[in-house]
């Protein structure tokens, strides 16, 4: 890969752009300069591997809303729902190994689950939404999503909120905590520690579910704006449905707050850069990488296959749903022109997605939170990566 390294120009501010790129993908690196030049980011980083090896790799413009901190190769980021596919993902690995039947009852694995008749819902339900777990039904205290034990003693206590299986409902941040106390149960490690010790660390992976300390001074700030629908929803969840999600957390979260960055909140709050979570996807997609073995690939096949293509309740969205990641669907999770693409989008901008077909991973990570959801700015990177494919 040659080095690039270029300063572009926009509304007053400069913004350095660096890293590496292969030139057969020089009209991709363009792309994402450009996405500076129109500012329409803060800071942002892209990477992508074929055949597991870094063809791009590029960071630039500003780790803060201020524009005082450069964005340098280790800047880190919160990627938000980026991470449900990675929980996912630690599910599929124990799946395995034999551990962890996606068909069983949740209760097989934590009994307590079974309380108000979800004796029978069974895991795969919750990995592709269908579960009716989307909503914590009680009113927990606010800041209640920094603790794992809370959230995980109010879901098992709950109903479901509809029949499982019979239809689907964004779980925006129930379905980590179901999920990982699964593996909790499974393994005696909480999921941000099976991650690490299982897949990042092996893999060398500069991305993790629960930041320790000493990882705050390189974590880039999210941009969320003060006026923007979502900030609105977590002061007051009540004032719409697809607010209530957004109960458990403190009324004054804007994603930087130190309890955010440090909980484990696996649906989505991991953190890391796209070479990290492109290297991630581009292992899977190969079996593994580096004497690292991930899933054998029927293991694979099983977590991508469709579940469900149906329009979810709470965001009106279709999804053509895996099981525990989405599949290349649009507008939303648009990842290029091969359908068995299988990822996932984080509110506001980043992807990460593996492509079996292209032996692809990719990945695309910001601070600025766009609310347009087809967010043309990782699309015009993705469609020049394709076509550079040819």
């Amino acid at each position: 890969m040659e080095h690039l390294k270029t300063t572009v120009s926009h509304d007053g501010k400069q913004f350095a752009v660096e890293g590496w790129c292969d030139p057969k993908f020089g009209a991709a690196s363009e792309r994402f300069v450009k996405n500076f030049a129109e500012g329409l980011e803060i800071g942002a980083c892209i990477a992508c591997t074929i055949g597991g090896k870094p063809v791009l790799d590029l960071w630039g413009g500003f780790a803060d809303k201020a524009g005082t901190r450069p964005w340098e190769k280790d800047t880190i980021v919160n990627m938000m729902s980026v991470s449900k596919a990675i929980t996912g993902i630690c599910v599929y690995i124990l799946a395995d190994r034999g551990l962890i039947d996606p068909e069983a009852p949740v209760a097989r694995y934590w009994p307590e689950f079974a309380a108000n008749g979800k004796e029978k819902l069974q895991l795969k339900h919750v990995l592709d939404h269908r579960a009716g777990m989307a909503l914590v039904s009680e009113a927990i205290p606010r800041g209640s999503v920094y603790d794992h034990a809370v959230m995980a003693a109010a879901l098992a206590r709950q109903p479901a909120a509809w029949e499982p299986g019979t239809d689907a409902g964004y779980h925006v941040l129930t379905q980590g905590f179901i999920l990982a106390e699964v593996v909790r149960r499974v393994t005696g490690k909480t999921l941000g520690t099976f991650f690490r010790t299982e897949i990042a660390e092996p893999l060398q992976l500069d991305y993790r579910i629960g930041l320790d300390k000493k990882d705050l001074a390189r974590c880039a700030e999210w941009a969320l704006p003060a006026d923007s629908p979502m900030a609105k929803a977590i002061i007051d969840p009540y004032a719409t449905q697809e607010g209530s999600f957004w109960q458990p957390l403190a009324a004054d979260e804007d994603f930087n707050s130190l309890a955010w960055r440090t909980a484990e909140i696996p649906s989505a709050n991991g953190h890391g850069n796209a070479r990290a979570v492109a290297r991630l996807y581009g292992a899977l997609v190969l079996e593994g990488q580096d004497g690292v073995h991930l899933m054998k690939s029927a293991t694979l096949e099983r977590m991508i296959t469709e579940q469900h293509n149906i329009k979810e309740r709470y965001l009106g969205r279709h999804y053509h749903q895996g099981s525990g990641v989405v599949l290349s669907s649009k507008p939303n999770a648009w990842m290029g022109p091969n359908r068995r693409a299988f990822g996932h989008q984080g509110a506001g901008g980043a992807i990460g997605f593996g492509d079996p077909d292209a032996k692809l991973g990719f990945s695309y990570a910001m601070n600025k939170p766009h609310a347009d959801v087809t967010v043309p700015t990782r699309a015009r990177v993705i469609e020049a990566i394709y076509a550079a494919l040819g």
